[in-house]
């Protein structure tokens, strides 16, 4: 039987505000765990629930700091109707079925990318964004201080897989990002409906020349749609595991 993760109250909590987008200020608390090069894993529509903190507690054992946003919904449990309502009446912070343009929310998370380097002696974070907040981490890749991301089941704009949920400049700035970096990571399963192939299409004509290969995606065998917290099964040989491990190992090539 798996041991329980972490739980939220052993983690450090503090309240972070910054602009989003053109609009008012946004506050959301922040939640720190371990110690070493800083890993901001950026909630999915579940919410952070046992399976995210496990997530976070595989970073933590690997000698990073975990930095958990917390969004929207109840803390660790996952909360699927419930979270799905609450994003649809944030609208002045999530823009769901917006293309060619990100949500203002990710404004605030590049704004608290800066500080958490700012705060720290390492060169720059690593950003980790899945299913709703997916396309999120690929716009943060853009900033300076971003050294490494991965999107997981990247699925916004909602309706509209062959679209991106950013702009032609951040399409651009992520481009000329990831050519002074190094390539950042994509991953889905095969049988996702949300996150299909299309949306990796999409990805890959954005992003990717046939001479650079500035986003490698990874296409997981099987019907899930979490591939790092919900349907991740931690077996050795298991593709979701090895998709872990190699995500581990990524970050710390990037960060340590």
């Amino acid at each position: 039987m798996t041991a329980p993760p972490t739980p939220v109250s052993k983690y450090s909590k503090t309240r972070f505000t910054a602009p989003g987008g053109n609009g008012p200020e946004i506050s959301h608390d922040i939640y720190r765990l371990g110690s070493g090069a800083p890993v901001v894993i950026i909630q999915e529509l579940p919410g952070i629930g046992p399976q995210t903190l496990h997530l976070a507690d595989a970073f933590v054992a690997r000698g990073f700091e975990v930095i958990l946003p917390h969004l929207f919904g109840p803390l660790g449990k996952i909360s699927m109707g419930g979270n799905l309502l609450r994003v649809f009446c944030m609208r002045r912070e999530f823009s769901l079925f917006e293309a060619n343009r990100s949500s203002p929310i990710v404004d605030w998370l590049r704004a608290l990318c800066r500080d958490i380097r700012a705060q720290g002696d390492h060169p720059g974070v690593g950003v980790i964004g899945m299913c709703l907040t997916g396309n999120f981490a690929i716009s943060l890749m853009g900033d300076d201080s971003v050294l490494a991301a991965v999107s997981s089941q990247p699925s916004m704009p909602l309706m509209k897989a062959s679209e991106l949920h950013m702009s032609a400049d951040e399409i651009e700035g992520v481009r000329r990002r990831i050519d002074s970096t190094a390539p950042m990571h994509a991953y889905r399963f095969a049988g996702d409906p949300l996150c299909n192939a299309q949306k990796f299409e999409a990805i890959d004509k954005a992003f990717n020349d046939s001479d650079n290969t500035r986003i490698v995606n990874h296409t997981l065998p099987g019907k899930g749609h979490s591939v790092l917290t919900i349907d991740f099964v931690d077996e050795q040989g298991h593709p979701t595991r090895e998709a872990l491990d190699s995500i581990l190992s990524y970050f710390s090539a990037q960060l340590q």
